[in-house]
């Protein structure tokens, strides 16, 4: 079993972790519409990559018409 020779302290242990923070998305604009979305990802506002339409966007639905 392994066992530590020597106590880490806790400022050597935060040193450490000082790199494992969460870095930001790098966005990027959808040549379609303009909006933000995630590099190599389908735009969630026009449903399109590389330049072609691979979602479908549904109409805006409105639930109260649809309740009633």
């Amino acid at each position: 079993m392994a066992v530590p020779q020597n106590k880490v302290t806790r400022s050597r242990r935060n040193m450490r972790r000082a790199h494992d923070g969460l870095v930001a998305d790098n966005p990027a604009e959808c040549p379609n519409c303009g909006e933000l979305k995630r590099p190599h990802h389908v735009c969630g506002a026009c449903g399109h990559y590389a330049d072609r339409e691979v979602v479908a966007q549904a109409d805006e639905i409105d639930l109260d018409e649809d309740a009633a």
